[in-house]
């Protein structure tokens, strides 16, 4: 904390929460108790002093005159959003009673916590609420919505292996393969502008041209969903024409000769006619991964949100093993250097207090769970939401707000607004902003470790999440030692500062400075698995993984399949399975839907510049896919299935590839529409049991007649 004697301005270190792989540091601007301003800490490496269209205006988002400010019992009916004040003694009372009635009539298990990373600082963030719930003996949520399917695939191939983001400026060739880095990653572009200044190629795979591909040296446009195909395409061409290190693969990998069987059914012609991609364009990218030395692959999230996902990176993940990426400073993979945080997850999270045989749920499937689809016994008759906004976020949206509709169903949520799930509460209970609680950020897109100091009181009655889950706590009697911690005492408890990644950290360091790297190696010399070793059970990249070899059968290598005969594309090392489900009658188009670039989710829209940023729901379509439907550029349209439809505004680009439709997801709903969500299934990927969320086949029709209403963004 700094004070400005000459304008009386206290400056207080700050760290954003939110699901961003940049976890950046700020410097929030107190005056007269007051937040008057934030900006990025110009000291932090990778903050470098600016903060996204996101967050740069955060204190309107603390001041935002729609904010909950005191807890509120629900006074209409659900979904309405009318609310009467209560006191906190009153809030208490009735949630714990509510569990105790629930849990004697149900059991525990009919008790269902639902959170996400609307806050993803440690203390306050995603697994805030899982001790407390592990002792009431609730139900397990399945937190798979980002990331656990690419994870459960790079666990499953080099274990968990990460490269430092900041090492990237090494890279001479730089393949960001599904991730749009400007709008999602912004602090890392200047690492990549830098390599490209000594003289780096940054290449783009996405289905449509993203901010980030708009800028890229050479744009691939590719079919949704068709990834794996195009990676086994790349390892058909390295094995071809011998660009494979041989002596890497030898000493460093297991199951070479199975691979390069499986990708022999690749050829770039095949490979082209399923993914779009030229033959030769499918060449020059394989050849130039290989010989152009230290080559990177930044990974997004994009090719996991489909039913073959977990392949589809199980593949992507076995190509820089194959040309030795890994020797180099700034080659491999930059996935999530989450790993290498010393994190006491158990100790968050008490495991121990996990009843056996306790049910899990995934978060992805929350509208079956609360209408029946999932035969749950005991059904779901308390939800506790915080940290999430499922009405919006969670897929087969029409089955979300019917659950969140029933009568008998009680419902608590905690935040800044009365969201669209907060609609539907029972018991609403006011959430702290960043500035107004202690907590520590980490990352998965850097290796630094913030610290967020309380910048003002909580505005009203507001509460974190921690102090929410003591009077919790104390509202069930559970005495143990855990919930009398403070935040501080949490902190210190939640790090192992034994490890050697927290050699010379401290919390009063972190205090005092506002933030630290973890003890690694500078990122000009650290080449993680340069040596070859990986933390995998072989010590080495696996092709053949042996952690999928126990139970996931055809899935121990990497594999694609699509509307081909089997023996077209297996080894005989296993069967192939049909993973390709045919298209739904009359649904020709696939619909993906990326974050926008000032939302972040859900999180902000609600709030006015962000929302003027962004406009009006765009649905991007190539024109060739607009032609037949009789739509014209900037006219409202319908976009539809079986499952549900939602309105937005055509923009008709060729920045996307024809037969996809490009929806950026997150707003809220217009007094009851429906979202993007209301189309998306909540079947799960073949890895991590992700969601599918970019493997939605849809239709899209005119919505009116009148011709075009206004242009999208």
């Amino acid at each position: 904390m700094a004070l400005d004697e000459l304008t009386g301005r206290r400056v207080v270190s700050g760290a954003c929460p939110h699901d961003c792989p940049d976890a950046c540091s700020m410097l929030v601007t107190v005056e007269a108790g007051r937040v008057v301003g934030v900006r990025g800490d110009p000291a932090h490496p990778f903050t470098r002093g600016s903060l996204c269209a996101k967050v740069n205006d955060y204190e309107a988002r603390v001041y935002h005159p729609d904010r909950v400010l005191q807890p509120m019992r629900r006074a209409g009916a659900k979904g309405e959003g009318r609310f009467v004040p209560i006191s906190w003694a009153e809030a208490i009372d009735e949630i714990c009673g509510r569990f105790r009635s629930v849990t004697a009539e149900f059991g525990s298990e009919a008790v269902l916590p639902y959170s996400y990373a609307g806050n993803m600082a440690l203390l306050n963030g995603i697994p805030a609420g899982d001790a407390f719930m592990h002792r009431l003996g609730a139900s397990i949520l399945e937190r798979t919505v980002c990331g656990s399917c690419q994870s459960s695939a790079l666990v499953a191939t080099v274990g968990p292996a990460f490269i430092d983001p900041e090492s990237i400026v090494h890279s001479r060739y730089i393949l960001i393969w599904g991730a749009n880095v400007l709008s999602s990653n912004q602090h890392l572009w200047p690492f990549i502008r830098e390599a490209r200044r000594r003289g780096a190629k940054v290449v783009v795979i996405d289905a449509y041209r993203t901010r980030t591909a708009a800028q890229a040296d050479w744009f691939i446009p590719i079919r949704p969903g068709t990834d794996g195909a195009l990676a086994l395409g790349l390892i058909h061409v390295l094995v071809a024409e011998g660009l494979v290190d041989k002596d890497y693969v030898e000493e460093h990998t297991t199951g070479f000769d199975e691979l390069a069987q499986r990708a022999a059914a690749f050829p770039p012609e095949r490979v082209a006619e399923l993914t779009g991609v030229p033959a030769d364009d499918i060449g020059i990218l394989a050849r130039e991964f290989a010989t152009i030395q230290p080559s990177v692959i930044r990974t997004g999230i994009a090719p996991e949100r489909h039913a073959q996902g977990g392949q589809a990176y199980r593949a992507i993940f076995s190509l820089p093993a194959l040309v030795g990426s890994w020797r180099h400073v700034g080659g491999g993979v930059q996935q999530m250097p989450v790993w290498g945080f010393p994190i006491r997850w158990d100790v968050l999270t008490r495991p121990e207090w996990i009843r056996p045989g306790t049910r899990v749920i995934n978060m992805m499937q929350l509208g079956r769970a609360l209408t029946g689809g999932l035969a749950l016994d005991p059904p779901v008759k308390a939800l506790f939401v915080y940290n999430a906004n499922p009405a919006v976020a969670a897929p087969e949206q029409g089955l979300v707000t019917e659950g969140l509709a029933r009568a008998d169903l009680f419902t608590v949520v905690h935040d800044l607004f009365v969201t669209d799930t907060a609609r539907y509460a029972d018991i609403l209970l006011p959430a702290t902003t960043t500035v107004e609680h202690f907590d520590l950020t980490w990352s998965y897109g850097h290796l630094y470790l913030n610290v967020n100091l309380p910048a003002i009181a909580p505005r009203g009655e507001a509460v974190s999440n921690t102090e929410l889950f003591r009077r919790l706590a104390a509202g069930m009697g559970f005495t143990d030692e855990w919930f009398g911690l403070s935040d501080e005492q949490m902190a210190e408890a939640a790090l192992d500062w034994s490890s050697p990644a927290a050699a010379g950290l401290s919390l009063d360091r972190l205090k005092e400075n506002g933030w630290a790297r973890l003890a690694f190696p500078a990122p000009d010399v650290w080449a993680p698995h340069a040596d070859g070793a990986f933390p995998t059970p072989s010590g080495k990249v696996e092709f053949v993984s042996s952690l999928l070899a126990g139970g996931a059968g055809p899935l121990v290598l990497p594999l694609f399949r699509e509307g081909a005969p089997a023996e077209d594309v297996a080894a005989p090392v296993d069967p192939v399975p049909d993973f390709a489900e045919p298209a739904p009658a009359g649904y020709e188009l696939t619909m993906i839907s990326p974050k926008a670039h000032a939302f972040l989710n859900s999180t902000y829209a609600n709030q006015t510049r962000q929302r003027r940023i962004e406009g009006p729901q765009p649905v991007f379509m190539h024109p060739a896919d607009a032609a037949p439907r009789g739509i014209a550029d900037g006219q409202r349209v319908r976009v539809f299935n079986d499952l549900g439809r939602f309105d937005g505004i055509a923009d008709l680009t060729r920045d996307v590839v024809a037969g996809a439709v490009v929806c950026p997801h997150g707003r809220w709903s217009d007094n009851g529409a429906a979202t993007i969500n209301a189309t998306v299934s909540a079947e799960l990927t073949d890895l991590g049991k992700g969601p599918r969320l970019s493997d939605v086949r849809v239709d899209v029709e005119p919505a009116d007649s009148s011709g075009p209403v206004r242009r999208a963004r």
